[in-house]
């Protein structure tokens, strides 16, 4: 404890500023049903009425109240991105960190497979995929999950393919250690500061890339509350002056540079460590 506070005491403010910023988030989405005024779907008054006592943010395009949508959006949104980058991160690391230490026919069938995944435009692909399974929650997941785990693969393999040559692997293998020994005690502890701040920007990437879908219509469905399809539902409240929309679209925005703001300041405290 004394360790964390000390550390929070020598980070610059922008990682502080960033910390604050995705543990209130975190904290909105966890007590969602306590924090909101009103339901989730639940219309309350007229459309696009301006904030005021009763409706602190206003309310939408249905007469929802604004600051309860943003409320529920917020555990919807992260939660779901923050499944997908595990998932993500599971199947695209295990295979990069195995495929760089066992090398042969399995390196090469696997990293093919990534090039062709790969040579498609994302968007267009999980488009595609999403137009043909359905835009439940789970498809949405899995599909976005195995999508972005190509990136992960790619960066886990490069990080293994030069820890791989390292004497100390050598002697891992000169005693008989299995694969997944290897992997698991040698190459990944080393690896993993990078992992660590690869998380957190594929989770930007991810949490971006899914309100993207929504707000093309084919991420998370109505009525179910989540930013990007917040952006698209209300757009049209731009045309008379209203903001509605803009409170959505910022809170995308400042999450995700706080998050930025944290993996920059890790990136480089452990550079320094590593110096």
């Amino acid at each position: 404890m004394k360790n964390l506070i000390k550390l929070l005491k020598t980070s610059p403010l922008s990682a502080r500023f960033g910390m604050a910023v995705i543990l209130i988030s975190l904290g909105v989405a966890l007590l969602a049903p306590v924090l909101a005024p009103y339901g989730e779907s639940e219309v309350v008054s007229d459309v696009w009425l301006p904030a005021g006592s009763d409706h602190l943010l206003g309310t939408d395009q249905l007469g929802r109240d604004m600051l309860s949508r943003l409320i529920y959006g917020a555990r919807n949104s992260i939660s779901i991105a923050f499944l997908t980058t595990m998932l993500a991160f599971g199947v695209g690391a295990v295979l990069g960190l195995v495929a760089a230490t066992t090398g042969g026919w399995l390196d090469n069938l696997l990293s093919r497979i990534v090039d062709i995944f790969m040579a498609f435009p994302t968007l267009i692909l999980a488009l595609m995929i999403l137009s043909i399974l359905g835009t439940s929650i789970p498809v949405l997941i899995v599909v976005v999950a195995l999508l972005d785990s190509t990136r992960v693969f790619r960066l886990a393999r490069a990080l293994a393919m030069d820890i791989a040559i390292m004497e100390f692997v050598d002697a891992a293998r000169l005693r008989g250690e299995k694969t997944f020994y290897i992997v698991r005690r040698e190459i990944l502890p080393n690896a993993l500061p990078a992992l660590i701040a690869e998380f957190g920007l594929r989770f930007c990437f991810i949490f971006l890339f899914i309100s993207a879908l929504s707000f093309l219509g084919l991420g998370i469905q109505p009525p179910t509350a989540d930013w990007g399809s917040m952006v698209r539902e209300n757009s049209g409240a731009i045309n008379f002056g209203i903001l509605t929309p803009l409170y959505p679209a910022g809170t995308i925005a400042l999450l995700t540079v706080s998050i930025n703001l944290v993996v920059d300041w890790f990136l480089h405290r452990s550079a320094q460590i590593r110096a």
